[in-house]
Order: structure tokens, then sequence, then C-alpha cells
């Protein structure tokens, strides 16, 4: 009988290896989780257009929309930016998939959350009232997804995702990029974020 654990880890583009049921800060790269978040569809993949709408330009855009629902320090946006940032190595998993996983799911999102936040100087377990004020812009993003590119009609985002204040997403668009420019976007942003954390 076979009673070699399963691997539970894997390789990395930076050559890190990164365990999934253990995973430690030293492991965490940014260019990591800026690729595989470029390269990961929100919405199951079923977008308009030519390219995927992809969670890296999803967490731009709750960065963007925290800004415009109140003040944010660097620290607070930085883990709006890095909110979906297990996805890079789990993916992106619709609700009622994430709902007939069971809870497994949710503490492998949370162990890996924690280690990341850990990596960039954030406290491992979000404060519950910027975690609020970041899921506010989240569903506001989602509204704005499924009415731009995901097919909902705007009577049917607003029954699922309750229709933000005009206001709040006036100009705002949801962009459809290669991923090579959604990643050197969402690094660029990462690295503005972490020098403003930095600067005394």
């Amino acid at each position: 009988m076979n009673t070699r654990r399963p691997r539970a880890w894997q390789r990395m583009l930076s050559g890190r290896r990164l365990d999934l049921l253990d995973p430690t800060p030293v492991d965490i790269e940014i260019a990591d989780i800026a690729h595989g978040l470029a390269f990961v569809a929100r919405w199951n993949g079923q977008t308009r257009g030519d390219w995927p709408y992809s969670v890296a330009e999803h967490s731009l855009l709750v960065d963007d929309i925290l800004c415009r629902t109140g003040a944010a320090t660097p620290r607070e946006r930085m883990t709006a930016l890095l909110h979906d940032a297990p996805e890079y190595v789990i993916g992106d998993m619709i609700s009622p998939v994430k709902a007939a996983v069971g809870p497994g799911y949710g503490a492998l999102d949370e162990r890996l959350q924690a280690a990341i936040h850990l990596r960039f100087g954030l406290p491992a377990v979000t404060a519950p009232r910027l975690k609020a004020r970041i899921k506010r812009a989240d569903r506001v993003s989602a509204w704005l997804e499924a009415v731009h590119v995901a097919g909902f009609s705007e009577a049917e985002a607003d029954r699922f995702f309750r229709r933000p204040d005009a206001d709040v997403i006036a100009g705002l668009g949801v962009r459809l990029r290669p991923p090579a420019e959604a990643r050197a976007a969402y690094l660029e942003r990462h690295a503005g974020l972490l020098a403003e954390m930095d600067a005394p």
C-alpha cells in the first residue's frame, strides 16, 4: 500500500516551491502573483471580447473603487489589490462551485492569504471594517463586470449585485487587454503602493 502523501506544492516560475497546505511568506513572490492573476479568467471565461477578463484587472478595479468610496491608506489599498491574490494558485472559482466544494476551499484561501499578507507587511488577517469596505468595492466591481463583459442586463446585475451609486461608477469601465499588459499594470500598482508604504 502506498502511504506517501500526495504532492501538495506547486513550482512557480520564480523557482519558488509553494506548499499549498503550509504556505510561508518566504515562498511568495509578487512576480508569480501578477503572472498568475493575469492569466486567471473571471466569470469562468464567459466574457465578451478577444481577451479574458483577468483577476489582475479585477484587482486593479477594486483598488480604484476603494479609493472612490473614501480615504484609503497605501496599506489599505495594498490589501485591496491583494484581496484575490490566492487565486494565482487556486484559480477563481465562481460562488456556486465554492459552495459545492465546501469549507475546505475557504480554509485553503485563508492560509494562502495570510502568507501573502505577511510577505508584504500586512496583518495576516484583515480588520473587519477594511474587509467590509473591500467587499463593497468587490460588489461594485462585480456589477460593472456583469454589465460590461459578462452578458448580464442591468436589471439582472441589480438583482444579484445591487446597483452601485452613480457617483462611484461614473467614468469607470472594465478593461480587457492582453495578459502581459495586465501583469505589467498589476506589478506597477504593487510597486507604487509598496513604495508609499515604506515611505517615512
